[in-house]
């Protein structure tokens, strides 16, 4: 009678059902995680940054100008106005570029929203000033996940 040799080693079925559990796993943490959303999260986590930057550029502005923001667009609009080098919006660029910072910073959700020059920027931000309390606010209007992010100084 001949003996025959038993090889050790995985079948088939067990490698298939190995394979599938770590598939199944592997799905369980991407939609635990959910990346779109924890993207979204650092977008707007941005948004208030540069929100904050722009506010203590602005503040900067007026330190230096013994208690006044000067500009040669003008005084801050008490209407909700974009910040943009077009017509239409307040063109905030030239009173802080590049005395005070080397580039506005823009929404990080891309479309619209860049910064090339002063002559060509959309940060994609709003600013206003209350007329009655001379409060300047920043806002961030593609904030997303239906978050409301505005910073009043």
């Amino acid at each position: 009678m001949k003996l025959q040799k038993r090889m050790k080693g995985f079948t088939l079925i067990e490698l298939l059902i190995v394979i599938a559990l770590i598939a199944v796993l592997a799905g369980a943490v991407i939609v635990a995680l959910n990346p779109a959303r924890q993207f979204a999260l650092a977008r707007n986590s941005e948004r208030w940054s540069h929100a904050n930057a722009i506010l203590g550029l602005i503040s900067q502005n007026t330190v230096e100008n013994r208690g006044t923001f000067t500009c040669a667009a003008g005084a801050i609009p008490t209407s909700t106005a974009t910040l943009i080098a077009s017509t239409g919006g307040y063109d905030l660029c030239s009173c802080l570029v590049p005395t005070l910072t080397n580039a506005l910073p823009s929404d990080p959700s891309g479309g619209a929203a860049h910064y090339t020059s002063c002559a060509d920027y959309n940060t994609g931000y709003t600013i206003v000033m209350n007329a009655s309390s001379s409060r300047i606010t920043i806002a961030a209007p593609s904030a997303e996940l239906s978050a409301s992010i505005s910073v009043t100084q």
